[in-house]
Formats: C-alpha cells, sequence, structure tokens
C-alpha cells in the first residue's frame, strides 16, 4: 500500500483558510520560524504541522460542516426564548429546525424587529419577570436565551436557588424550573467565567444542579470556526434534564467547525457566505477632524500607524498610558475577519472603520459581519438598529449550536 503524501501549503492557501492578510502572515512565518518543505524555492509551501503552529488548520480542513448542517428533527421541536433580541439566536434555531412557542424581550425596537421579519412568532414585549409558564410545563423541548451576566449577592455560598435573586439569570432558572425542558441554551460572554473571581458561574452551576440537569461541560466558542467572519467569542452553557440522560447516557457533541475562516471580504462582497455585494443602507459619519485621522491607517491598521505627531494629538491623555488599546482608530482589514461588533461602529476604544473607505460600517454591512440575510430588517433608528446587530448571537453560529442539539434531542426519549 502507497503511503499518503503529506499535504503542503503555499502563502495563498493559508492566507484563505485562515484569514490572515499576506502582511500579516509573512511576519508569522518569521516569528514562529516555520520550515517550508522546499525551503530554497520562490514559491515556499508549508507541511500542514507547520501551518497548525498559526492556526488550526487540521480542524478545519478535517471539518464535516454540512454533514453537521444536514441533522435533521426526527419530530417536530418546539423551544421558548428570553432575552430574544433582534432574533440572532432564534432565527439560527428556526434553520436547524426548531418551532418558537414563544419569544419574550423588553426592547420595543427588538419586539418590532422580530414581529415583522416573523409575524407567526409569537413575540411577548415587556418584562420578564412578569411572565406566566404554567401553559408550557411539560410541552416545550428547548428553552434558550442570553441572559446580561450579573453579580449575585451570596455567590459562591451555595444558597440555592436564593443565590441568583434579583437577577436576570433567577428568570432563566424560574422559567426552566417552570417548564422542565428536555434542554435549556445558555450564552453569554465569554468574562462568565472569570466574573467575580469565578463565583459566578459556581453558583450558575450550583443551580442548574439543583433543578436536575446535567451541565455539559461549558465551552467558549469561537464564532470564526463557525462560517461567522469576526472574532467573536461566546459562552455557551448547554443543560440535560436528568432523569432523561440517564435513562439514554446519551452525549452532547459540540458543533463541526466550517472549511475556512470567513473574512471581511467574504461578509461584504459576493462569494461563499452572499450571492451578492452587500445592499446599500444607512450608516455613521466622522466628523471632519476624526475623519482626517482615520485615513492615515491602512487596512488592518490603528493608531499606532499614525505619524508620532498625529497619534499623541490623537490619542491625548490615552498615548501615554499602558496597554494596546488595539480598538482605537482601527481599520478593518479585507483579508481577516471582523473585529467583534459592539453596539455602535464608532466609539473610540472600538473603531471600526471601512477597509477601504473612511467610514464606520453601515447597518447592513454590520448585520452581514454578524450573518444575518439581507432581508431581515431592523426596527428603528440606525443607532438601535447598530445596538440590535452588535448585541446579537451570530446567526451561523447559533445555527451550528441548534444542529448540535438537534442531534441530542433525537436521542433522548420522548
Amino acid at each position: 500500500m502507497n503511503k499518503p503524501q503529506t499535504p503542503f501549503y503555499d502563502k495563498k492557501q493559508i492566507s484563505r483558510l485562515l484569514g490572515v492578510p499576506f502582511k500579516t502572515l509573512a511576519a508569522l512565518i518569521e516569528q514562529k520560524h516555520l520550515v517550508p518543505e522546499n525551503p530554497e524555492s520562490s514559491d515556499p509551501r508549508y507541511p500542514l504541522c507547520e501551518v497548525d503552529r498559526i492556526g488550526p488548520a487540521s480542524l478545519l480542513l478535517s471539518s464535516r460542516w454540512e454533514e453537521h448542517l444536514a441533522i435533521k428533527p426526527r419530530r417536530s421541536y418546539t423551544s421558548i426564548e428570553l432575552f430574544a433580541g433582534c432574533g440572532g439566536l432564534a432565527l439560527g434555531m428556526e434553520q436547524a429546525g426548531f418551532k418558537h412557542v414563544m419569544l419574550n424581550e423588553s426592547a420595543p425596537y427588538a419586539c418590532q424587529t422580530l414581529r415583522t421579519n416573523r409575524p407567526e412568532w409569537n413575540t411577548l414585549e415587556g418584562d420578564v419577570t412578569r411572565l406566566d409558564y404554567s401553559d408550557y410545563t411539560g410541552k416545550v423541548d428547548v428553552v434558550s436565551g442570553g441572559f446580561p451576566c450579573q453579580a449575585f449577592s451570596f455567590a459562591g455560598q451555595r444558597r440555592g436557588f436564593g443565590d441568583t435573586r434579583g437577577t436576570l439569570f433567577f428568570e432563566f432558572s424560574r422559567a426552566i424550573r417552570a417548564i422542565q425542558p428536555k434542554v435549556f441554551i445558555g450564552e453569554n460572554v465569554r468574562g462568565l467565567q472569570q466574573h467575580d473571581n469565578g463565583r459566578t458561574l459556581e453558583t450558575i452551576k450550583a443551580e442548574i444542579d439543583a433543578m436536575g440537569y446535567d451541565l455539559v461541560p461549558p465551552q467558549v466558542l469561537q464564532a470564526i470556526l463557525y462560517k461567522v467572519p469576526q472574532k467573536r467569542e461566546r459562552l455557551l452553557l448547554i443543560g440535560i434534564r436528568r432523569d432523561l440522560r440517564l435513562r439514554t447516557k446519551t452525549t452532547f457533541h459540540w458543533p463541526q467547525p466550517y472549511h475556512r475562516i470567513l473574512t471581511v471580504r467574504d461578509a461584504l462582497k459576493r462569494g461563499d457566505l452572499y450571492d451578492s455585494d452587500v445592499p446599500v443602507s444607512p450608516g455613521q459619519a466622522y466628523p471632519k477632524s476624526k475623519a482626517d485621522v482615520l485615513a492615515l491607517v491602512p487596512p488592518g491598521g490603528y493608531w499606532r500607524d499614525l505619524p508620532v505627531a498625529v497619534q499623541k494629538r490623537y490619542m491625548k491623555a490615552s498615548f501615554y498610558l499602558g496597554g494596546g488599546k488595539t480598538g482605537m482608530a482601527r481599520r478593518l482589514d479585507w483579508d481577516e475577519p471582523s473585529l467583534t461588533l459592539t453596539c455602535a461602529p464608532a466609539q473610540n476604544q472600538t473603531e471600526r472603520c471601512h477597509p477601504d473607505e473612511t467610514r464606520p460600517l453601515t447597518v447592513r454591512e454590520y448585520a452581514r459581519i454578524q450573518t444575518f440575510p439581507d432581508d431581515w430588517q431592523f426596527a428603528g433608528p440606525p443607532s438601535a438598529q447598530y445596538k440590535q446587530i452588535g448585541n446579537a448571537v451570530p446567526v451561523n453560529l447559533a445555527r451550528a449550536i441548534s444542529s448540535s442539539v438537534v442531534r441530542l434531542l433525537n436521542e433522548l426519549p420522548h
């Protein structure tokens, strides 16, 4: 039997696979001392083991993404979502085959967004503390939601349900206790792991155990691995009702990654992600003084790429402080993923300037980077639309997670 040949990759292939611009890639190759298979060649090629030192190449190349998304529900699965926002998680779940029986959100513009795009969804606008779940007990497969991260008064003292009273996790927990879904999906910022020196997460784990659910070891998922052109991380909490899990001994499988890391070009131009260039839409504009500064920043650059005199004038006191402040005066690069989108594209600390044009990203560009379809409309003035999009779960990440939950439900007893 012939021994299989070791695959080799040139710089163009590595750049496309890992979403790394050529200039950055050259610096990484030198920094990591990557050894090519043909060192004397003008077009060096690198073995996979070397490419893995830069990014998750082996993981991407062994992807079973299409197989993962092809998972179908064996019956109709239902869900209730709290803190639904403008629908990123809900839309991803719908794409995976879930039927939403109720969504709750307190922000009026976000509720208007949900009703505009999915009038058939049962969107309840208002205070989550006033919801009554008695009609749903034992009738819903999944409860989901991205509860805000808040400190608990008695965190770490294991006083059970009382530890979380007054927080929005308490409301998430109250819904699960009342509805008794087979599975729950909780998502949050990565910082929840370290919040209040880890005591917040430990209190949440204790409450989940007390509710009669087994928590899958939490994982931080990188959105760039799941066909999202954005460096965004979310902590996922997946709970399985213990009585069902004990009857089947089933295992939860985290989603498969996409074949490569997508970039800003994939988001805004026709290609693998969208079949057309990004539509024209409203957006913010820079004041002239700021535009004059950002016009000097190259693609992928930030304030340190400015002339020193301009750095000092623009950064003011921050120039003399420690830390990289890499979000300031930041221009995106066509050939790498976007930085994490925030609630506004032109905040000083989290600048998101267009790769070519000296302006903030438009609403539709924001939405594409979060992988919303172009026909998903956002309600309210542009500032409210930016906020909704920036707070959302990327749709493709939500779809990947939801397919994993469908696979789990297929293995659980009815």
